[in-house]
């Protein structure tokens, strides 16, 4: 029968650690503990925000592709808020209503100068607003995994250098007196990669899925552009 091994054997004391930091690595850590929540938080919204986006985007294409009426997609689209999509097809649908509005008729608008163009510009406008939207402080998420290893390694180096110098002036180097210094300096290392690994994951995670709404955005401005060439620029 294997011997029962205490629970508290080799765990760490993270108050000790505390109560024997430094100014300088209080300081490292309470800023790692810092930007980890608000990673933490950032990335709870961002989430939120992506997987509302794709729900109400497959909503969107789903009444886009089967709705006969443009007024009647566009209605639909206002209560879809959260799509990119719809953002963009309101755009394109609300330049277009202008240039009817001027002409009075779809034979007059097709012989206005730039007509299509304007409406080709007002998607390309919508298209990069909803996709600046999407990326907004996704970078936040990529400096803090780029830079929180840096930042806890500081500490460690302070927390080494603290502790070097203690036994200096105690004149005495055994392990026992070396080993748990170095090993709570180690601890802003530790806190680093715990700030930073979440981060990262992440951001290459939220990156990729915007690349995907950019590219769906692409898409359907050409298929939107295709259909008022067709039905109005005859």
């Amino acid at each position: 029968m294997l011997p029962r091994i205490p629970l508290a054997l080799g765990a760490m004391n993270y108050l000790q650690i505390l109560r024997d930091a430094s100014f300088l690595e209080l300081l490292v850590l309470a800023l790692l503990m810092g930007v980890s929540v608000a990673s933490w938080g950032l990335i709870a919204m961002k989430h939120t925000q992506l997987t509302r986006a794709r729900a109400q985007s497959l909503t969107f294409l789903d009444t886009f592709w089967k709705a006969s009426r443009l007024e009647a997609i566009y209605q639909a689209a206002q209560g879809l808020e959260g799509s990119p999509l719809s953002k963009v097809f309101c755009a394109g649908y609300e330049e277009l209503s202008k240039l009817a509005q001027k002409e009075g008729d779809a034979g007059a608008m097709s012989e206005r100068l730039g007509g299509i163009e304007n409406v080709e510009r007002a998607l390309n406008r919508a298209s990069t607003a909803q996709l600046t939207e999407l990326e907004s402080r996704v970078s936040f998420l990529g400096t803090v995994g780029s830079a929180a290893p840096f930042v806890g390694l500081f500490g460690t180096v302070i927390g080494i250098l603290n502790a070097f110098n203690a036994i200096a002036e105690q004149g005495n180097a055994t392990l026992a007196t070396v080993a748990a210094p170095v090993g709570n300096a180690l601890f802003a290392t530790a806190a680093g990669l715990f700030a930073a690994i979440p981060a990262v994951v992440a951001y290459n995670s939220f990156v990729s899925r915007i690349k995907v709404f950019d590219t769906e955005m692409a898409n359907f401005s050409a298929d939107f552009l295709n259909i008022v060439k067709r039905h109005f620029f005859r």
